[in-house]
């Protein structure tokens, strides 16, 4: 079908094909354009959120874009109006979150599709609830219907003289569920910098519009990183990132490490869910220049955002970076097109067949799937035939004990499985698994280990294959 006759079915459809592309998702338009007729009025956040009643299902925006204040006058709706079944889906949220306080458990149900430090324990004790899904797809949730969106809570930052504003650093599925949402409640943050990409959203789709001068969440600075967490970012640097990468890095110290060892590359360049200021800092130098990605050069991409003040101020309508949908940036189609295409994640715990847990801590829930099976399925599969797959974690815990194990712990859940695995990186080594049997599979993995556990662990590989580890 050609984007000519693909442009006359959707026509009338909130989602059509984007111009950036041929094969892949459809990315909404629906609040791309003003609604005629409609002016939408700025109201206090409780008058707005007196639209709230019981047994509503609300959308909360994600990650810096968290709308607080909205948040804070939920509560208050559902104290004053004695609410109940009030049902929320989000990723993760930072800032002022009271939804999560005990008072609530049984009056509001949290649906993480990626746990926040403030909900992880909620979740463990069954009062909120925890959705795993790759985050490609949780766009799809929404605009399948199998999350319904009474009412979206988002941020975005203040129109423009003709009413334009964007979402600001959260994209990911906010744009699905806020053009299936029969309500919008918008949070105009004075803060929230003004995005470019795929992130516009005109206010006539507001139901209420409520003002703030908060900051939105922001890091302090860069987190100091162990002697451990160096090594392994320096391996990952010296050894797997070449001159001309694109890099998609996940959450965490590991990867903000293996940036920070990137000093003496050349002409990198981002395509990933996900990005800080290790980024900037190596924009500034001139390594990342996005110059020589195969597809979209010369873009920082990236579907959301979370930094320092200064890190705000940088991409505050800068067009070096281009900001997506999560169904967009994490695609598979998309993501082989980039050219040495390189996704750098962690990991909790990996089993000697090369099995890895990111998700959980044996039976209690941690985190969440999030992008990092996307980019491990696509980055070997670039179209160029040059891609990497990098799971990265210290060999072990702050308590001594292995993270390279015989047997995952009980109740851990594998999220990237072992036929994903290729390579695996302690402050120990590298571990190629692909292509690798079991049995050299566990000689690789016992290779990187910490030296005082590798005996133990090749007796355990013994007991569990009935044959030595050997290359």
């Amino acid at each position: 079908m050609s984007l000519k006759m693909a442009s006359k079915l959707t026509k009338n459809a909130v989602f059509s094909v984007s111009r950036n592309f041929t094969n892949g998702p459809r990315l909404p338009t629906k609040l791309l354009h003003a609604k005629p007729g409609f002016v939408p009025k700025y109201v206090s956040a409780d008058e707005a959120l007196a639209l709230v009643e019981s047994n509503n299902d609300i959308y909360v925006g994600n990650h810096a874009s968290a709308p607080n204040v909205l948040l804070e006058a939920l509560c208050r709706r559902v104290d004053s109006a004695n609410l109940n079944n009030i049902r929320m889906s989000h990723l993760i949220l930072s800032g002022s979150c009271p939804q999560f306080d005990p008072k609530y458990h049984g009056r509001i149900l949290n649906n993480s599709l990626f746990i926040c430090p403030g909900n992880r324990k909620n979740v463990n004790s069954g009062a909120a609830d925890y959705t795993p899904i790759f985050l490609s797809e949780v766009p799809s949730l929404y605009t399948s219907g199998t999350l319904n969106v009474d009412v979206a809570l988002i941020t975005v930052s203040p129109p423009d003289e003709l009413g334009f504003c964007t979402l600001g650093v959260d994209i990911d599925c906010t744009l699905a569920a806020a053009t299936c949402a029969k309500k919008i409640i918008a949070l105009v943050n004075s803060t929230m910098p003004r995005t470019r990409g795929h992130t516009t959203v005109h206010s006539s789709h507001f139901t209420a519009m409520v003002q703030t001068d908060r900051p939105i969440a922001f890091r302090q600075g860069n987190e100091e990183m162990s002697e451990t967490e160096q090594r392994i970012g320096k391996i990952i640097a010296e050894n797997l990132v070449d001159n001309g990468a694109t890099l998609q890095l996940g959450i965490g110290a590991i990867p903000d490490s293996a940036l920070a060892a990137m000093k003496q590359h050349k002409d990198l360049g981002v395509h990933t869910e996900m990005f800080s200021d290790g980024v900037i800092d190596l924009i500034d130098k001139g390594i990342i220049n996005n110059q020589k990605k195969a597809f979209m050069p010369g873009k920082t991409v990236s579907s959301f955002a979370f930094g320092t003040k200064e890190f705000y101020k940088k991409i505050d309508n800068n067009p070096e970076f281009y900001f997506a949908p999560c169904d967009f940036t994490n695609h598979i189609d998309i993501v082989r097109r980039n050219s040495k295409m390189t996704s750098i994640n962690s990991a909790i715990e990996i089993d000697l067949t090369g099995q890895i847990v990111s998700d959980s801590i044996g039976r209690n829930f941690f985190s969440g799937f999030g992008g990092q099976v996307d980019f491990m399925a696509a980055s070997p599969h670039g179209f160029d035939g040059l891609g990497k797959a990098i799971i990265a974690l210290p060999s072990r815990t702050n308590k001594g004990q292995t993270k390279i194990v015989p047997f995952l712990t009980q109740g851990s859940g594998v999220v990237t499985t072992r036929a994903h695995a290729r390579y695996i990186v302690t402050e120990h080594g590298i571990a190629n698994l692909w292509g690798k049997s079991i049995r050299q599979r566990a000689y690789e993995l016992i290779q990187i280990s910490h030296p005082d556990d590798r005996e133990t662990l090749e007796k355990a590989a013994f007991d569990r294959f009935k044959v030595m580890p050997s290359p």
